[in-house]
């Protein structure tokens, strides 16, 4: 089907999917209905050009669909994007690559759908390929298909791959059980509430010390101990709230961020923590074991959300869940403007710094400081150390598309000063570039920056220094609570014996590397990780296919198209990552037909369908996952047993049947090779299992 008439089709959905942009309406953002024109555009260009197949890895070209994703505005980054028109252009220039996204995944599927007997005329071979196509669907069911491909929409094909991956992902609560982010100013706790010492009993700020006792009250927050550093929202704003949910090996964490556009702090209810209301919705998933991470964030053009009730996950909970895959496609946002994985980047999905309030940074005596006793978090975020070398993978194709370029370019670094990396990873994001710069109390440096760095380091500064004129004098080295610089060599974040900050000369080269301007002495290492094959040890994935057989039964009754059927079963569990509900990896049957020799002899191994015919190469479908590859028969796709299409897997920690029927004739040796592969939902698509599994059997009448 062509782009243009699927844009029709899709009218009234792209009106409210891609209106908006990061601040409220802008004169500069342009209609809904010029944004499915523009990705019509693109869309066509790239169907035009084979999609994402002739996308080099590592470009802005998605190599899933072959839309090209726009290249970012110069600077540096932040949670809340800034206003202006380079900025409305770049949102909108997201739009149209999103929109493109959408529109050929549907034409790949409705072609997909369709039967496309390429290269075949109506003859013999056209009615050999259909009817073993639907011999197939007949003796074996619905079982066939692609994780995550029942819908194009952004956000519900972002949550099915996501929920493929993690297992039931939880709602984003920060009602129930949530903990409210302290704030402290002067090294006192700050909550905003009614002063019933004052007539009327008006809102203001109460300070209360360590011991409980009040010392005063104030109409505004201008600083704060421990400002926050994630950009463009309000550097000392109280009642925020964070949530942690452990489900074995994978947690979920949500973040109801409390902010304002001007970015400043009064005596408004807005600011009481019984306040629901709040302006930022962030969630992050994370499995510990394979360090695969996920970023779901709030639309950035709606103005307030309400904890009130939790906020269902992108793709809903689960494929038929009709209500919640469309409220949460209102609800998140489409455009993955936001560089999560920019900052929380440090091998684990938190950003320990001062403002997460957590007892063990940021306090002069540490844990047992009367203040991180009295005032934190505690280890709410629990400490997980993960070393240069632990496996780091960012899930969603659609996000990591959009950002696939910086993905592609972010590294791991080791101090060439021996100061900082002892405890933790540093990279060439804003771990390096912010976070380390605020612990250390030195502004960002590069000994020789590029153009591009060059702005980048202009704008970090500026957040630097803005940073800082939002951070009390008490909390500085040089007065009372002397939390400021929060790390120091050797000593990392114990600060009670007061040992001296790194010295100019040793930030320098530090940062120098931070900046990907070093060299050898930085030790880079890519940061993130490949998507692991099925079975590679190597890879932290050990499952593999068990308990191969090949069987040969009599035709079952009301089959006429052949006179046997042959059987082949394995057994295997995803094991990955102990995700009883992972659903990211299937199976490609291969098969060949072939005369059985007088001699009978067993097949050799280059009898067997071949390694890229059973990848799929040249495949041509005759229906849904089954098709020709070259000159073999392929089926696609393969799920366990009694998985049916766009259904949740049941959980499971034993190993699963697999099994399919294929249709067999007299006196015909079928050769099967069988491959697992995993969906990555990057831009490495797809990973295949390295090891062979081949069978055989022989077709034998009387």
């Amino acid at each position: 089907m062509a782009v243009r008439e699927f844009a029709s089709i899709l009218g009234i959905v792209a009106v409210i999917a891609f209106a908006g942009g990061s601040n409220g309406p802008s004169q500069y953002m342009p209609q809904p209905v010029e944004i499915l024109r523009l990705g019509s555009r693109m869309a066509d260009a790239a169907l035009g050009r084979g999609g994402g197949k002739v996308c080099q890895q590592g470009s802005r070209c998605d190599v899933w669909t072959g839309c090209i994703a726009p290249s970012p505005p110069p600077g540096s980054t932040a949670k809340v994007l800034p206003q202006g028109r380079i900025y409305d252009r770049y949102l909108r220039d997201l739009q149209v690559f999103q929109a493109c996204r959408e529109m050929v995944l549907s034409v790949m599927k409705r072609q997909k759908s369709d039967v496309q007997l390429v290269g075949l005329g109506p003859d013999r071979a056209t009615l050999e390929a259909e009817s073993f196509e639907e011999a197939v669907r007949r003796l074996n069911g619905d079982f066939f298909w692609e994780p995550a491909s029942a819908s194009s929409n952004v956000i519900s094909r972002f949550g099915d791959e996501a929920r493929s991956v993690f297992g039931p992902i939880p709602d984003a609560d920060c009602a129930q059980g949530a903990k409210t982010i302290p704030l402290e100013v002067e090294g006192n706790l700050v909550e905003l509430k009614p002063n019933a010492g004052k007539t009327g009993h008006p809102l203001e700020f109460e300070h209360r010390d360590a011991a409980g006792k009040v010392v005063k009250w104030t109409k505004g927050i201008q600083k704060c101990d421990k400002p926050s550093l994630a950009g463009n929202v309000t550097y000392c704003g109280p009642s925020s709230r964070l949530k942690r949910v452990v489900k074995g090996s994978v947690e979920w964490l949500f973040l109801c961020r409390k902010s304002t556009t001007n970015l400043l702090v009064g005596s408004i209810p807005y600011w009481e923590q019984s306040n629901p209301k709040f302006a930022l919705l962030g969630t992050i998933g994370f499995n510990s074991l394979t360090g695969e991470i996920v970023f779901f964030d709030g639309r950035k053009d709606r103005s307030e959300f309400d904890w009130s009730s939790p906020f269902v996950p992108p793709g809903g909970h689960s494929y038929s869940d009709r209500v919640g895959r469309a409220s949460a496609e209102a609800l998140y946002d489409q455009t993955f403007q936001v560089q999560c994985y920019a900052c929380h980047d440090n091998k684990n999905p938190y950003v320990i710094n001062p403002h997460a309030q957590q007892a063990r940074v940021g306090y002069f005596g540490g844990k047992d400081d009367p203040r991180a006793v009295a005032f934190s978090l505690g280890d709410y975020l629990p400490e997980t150390p993960r070393n240069e070398r632990a496996p780091f993978r960012v899930i969603g194709s659609g996000y990591t598309s959009t950002h696939n370029v910086k993905l592609g370019r972010a590294k791991t670094i080791r101090d060439p000063t021996g100061n900082c990396t002892a405890c933790h990873t540093l990279t060439t994001q804003i771990t390096g570039r912010r976070f380390a710069a605020d612990a250390a109390a030195q502004e960002p440096w590069i000994s020789k920056p590029t153009w591009a760095q060059a702005l980048e380091l202009r704008d970090e500064k500026k957040k630097y220094a803005r940073v800082g004129i939002r951070r009390t004098d008490w909390a500085l080295r040089s007065g009372a609570g002397k939390i400021h610089p929060w790390m120091v060599p050797g000593n990392g974040n114990e600060l009670s014996a007061l040992p001296p900050a790194i010295s100019s000369a040793d930030w320098r080269r530090l940062s120098n590397c931070l900046w990907d301007a070093g060299g050898a002495e930085c030790g880079y290492r890519p940061l993130y990780t490949p998507c692991p094959a099925p079975g590679s040890k190597s890879q932290g994935d050990g499952s593999a296919p068990t308990d191969t057989s090949i069987a040969v039964f009599p035709l079952p009754l009301g089959e006429s198209e052949a006179t046997h059927v042959v059987r082949v079963r394995w057994r295997y569990l995803n094991g990955y990552g102990n995700v009883p509900q992972r659903d990211d990896v299937r199976f490609n049957v291969a098969v060949k037909s072939t005369a059985i020799p007088l001699s009978g002899e067993p097949p050799s191994a280059g009898d067997y369908p071949g390694l890229d015919e059973t990848k799929g190469q040249d495949f041509a479908v005759t229906g849904g996952e089954v098709g020709n590859s070259g000159a073999i028969k392929l089926i696609q796709n393969i799920s366990y047993f009694g998985h049916s299409r766009f259904t949740e897997p049941m959980p499971s920690t034993d190993l699963r049947d697999f099994r399919i029927d294929l249709p067999a004739k007299c006196n015909r040796r079928y050769l099967v090779r069988i491959l697992s592969k995993r969906f990555c939902f990057d831009q490495s698509i797809m990973a295949y299992g390295t090891t062979d599994h081949l069978l055989y059997a022989d077709a034998l009448c009387d």
